[in-house]
């Protein structure tokens, strides 16, 4: 009979529990400025997301950030001058596949009508689009007035009669929604149907402790003297940037699409459209051949072709992904509507502006503060409030002396031309991009520029989201060379 080496109890603990230790040290991230653990209780547990790269949100695709020639690349046509061309560089960012369609922003009119219905009946009139902007003195479109925004046959149709303003509190509203679903479907909160008035997820208040939300599971905490659970972090990295429409350089970068070859860095190559060559129709040969790359006008009265061969397919506008997509995989960004863009509109734009992500319209803000110097509480509608920073935050800085700076560098120091007894032009103009179903294909190139002001809405102007790439521009870690280590000579 063989031996057998009997282990007490106590002593099999003990093994095992350093058996796990161990594995788990060799697991765990250590400060290469310290060396104490991160995700470590036993080290004062400060924490440090394994999940560094950004998620790509619903509907984004991503665009890798680089230069171009940003501007006009034909005949100044309509003699505006407000498209020089300039040479710039946007970051890498996220921007809709399509445009935004009817089915996306009902979901939206529905939201707020399940959670301000009752409260606050005036926001979801406010946030409607205009249909009247069918209306023509000489036109009959009564069947769009009525049908075009709410028939199920228009659902994957752009969304049009939406205001710059409009656009923009859309755009909030799907921060939120996205943020919310993110943090359902990693189990953290529970799906609350009972939101109403100020007591709905807003990413800021929640982020801020202004909103309790229904937690499910709660994030581990390692603070050793603090409780089991905790809420979400924005540095845990579950949370999305938010939702915004694209400034006027990342729209015009992102439509032209132009994409160097493996090994290259060219850009020898001024694109006059989203697609290569100086033709609207796709030469490529095979069944597409000769088809219309986008939906325009071609001429006085030609909207569509002749019956049995239509052109371009679309009376008005067409489905959000008709026709093909550019380089970056985007859908109509020529033709179909005319998009929203975030800048206020100058004709100087492109003299004065910087040439790394170009953009006029800031004003500085800051979270506001209460009397004692906490977190001001949030509005009726559940956002966090917001001011302009002061003189006092501002202080003795370089690169900027105000907080509003629209009117920065725009070309009215010398010549008044922004008084409203001359222009049309103000701090309420919106720049434009892009051509629509009933523009010629001059409008088709995403040099051009157009404006309206920020409460006006039309039949030809819709809109989508982008949202800034965080981290790596491409979601690949930059390493430099291996060195080889020589022996020291001592």
């Amino acid at each position: 009979m063989k031996n057998v080496v009997r282990t007490s109890p106590m002593l099999l603990l003990a093994l095992l529990t350093l058996t796990m230790f161990s594995c788990k040290s060799k697991k765990t991230e250590q400060s290469s400025a310290t060396g104490w653990n991160y995700n470590d209780p036993n080290m004062g547990g400060f924490e440090v997301a394994k999940n560094k790269e950004q998620k790509t949100g619903p509907g984004l695709v991503l665009v890798p950030g680089g230069t171009f020639v940003m501007g006009n690349v034909e005949e100044d046509v309509t003699y505006e001058f407000d498209n020089i061309p300039k040479r710039a560089s946007v970051s890498s960012f996220y921007i809709d596949e399509t445009e935004v369609a009817n089915v996306h922003y009902r979901e939206y009119l529905h939201w707020l009508g399940r959670t301000f219905g009752e409260t606050y009946p005036q926001l979801v009139e406010k946030a409607t689009p205009d249909t009247l902007v069918w209306n023509e003195e000489l036109a009959y479109n009564e069947q769009f007035v009525k049908y075009y925004f709410r028939h199920p046959a228009y659902n994957d149709y752009p969304v049009v009669g939406v205001s710059w303003l409009q656009a923009n509190e859309y755009c909030k509203w799907r921060s939120d929604r996205v943020n919310e679903s993110m943090l359902i479907q990693e189990g953290v909160i529970e799906f609350n149907p009972n939101q109403y008035g100020a007591d709905n997820f807003n990413t800021e208040a929640y982020l801020l402790g202004q909103y309790e939300a229904m937690e499910k599971k709660g994030m581990p905490n390692l603070d050793p003297n603090g409780e089991p659970t905790r809420r979400v972090r924005f540095d845990d990295g579950i949370l999305l940037p938010d939702y915004r429409l694209p400034t006027e350089a990342e729209w015009e970068y992102a439509a032209l699409a132009v994409v160097s070859a493996p090994d290259e860095e060219r850009y020898d190559d001024r694109q006059i459209y989203p697609w290569k060559g100086s033709s609207v129709r796709n030469p490529e040969h095979g069944k597409w051949q000769g088809d219309l790359m986008a939906n325009f006008r071609r001429g006085q009265g030609d909207y569509a072709g002749i019956a049995g061969n239509l052109n371009d397919k679309a009376e008005i506008t067409a489905p959000v992904k008709s026709y093909m997509p550019n380089n970056f995989g985007l859908y109509n960004m020529a033709g179909n509507v005319s998009e929203w863009c975030l800048d206020v509109y100058r004709p100087l734009t492109n003299y004065d502006s910087e040439d790394f992500n170009p953009f006029r319209g800031n004003v500085f803000k800051t979270v506001a503060k209460d009397a004692e110097g906490n977190v001001a509480p949030k509005d009726s509608l559940g956002r966090i409030q917001y001011k302009e920073l002061d003189e006092d935050k501002i202080g003795n800085r370089s690169n900027f002396r105000k907080s509003n700076v629209i009117n920065y560098r725009d070309g009215d120091e010398d010549i008044t031309v922004y008084d409203d007894k001359t222009t049309l032009i103000s701090d309420k103009s919106r720049v434009v991009k892009g051509g629509s179903w009933k523009d010629l294909a001059y409008y088709l190139s995403p040099g051009t520029r157009r404006y309206m002001d920020e409460d006006l809405a039309s039949s030809t102007i819709g809109f989508r989201c982008a949202m800034i790439r965080v981290g790596s521009p491409d979601g690949k870690e930059m390493k430099g060379p291996k060195v080889k280590k020589t022996k020291k000579p001592w």
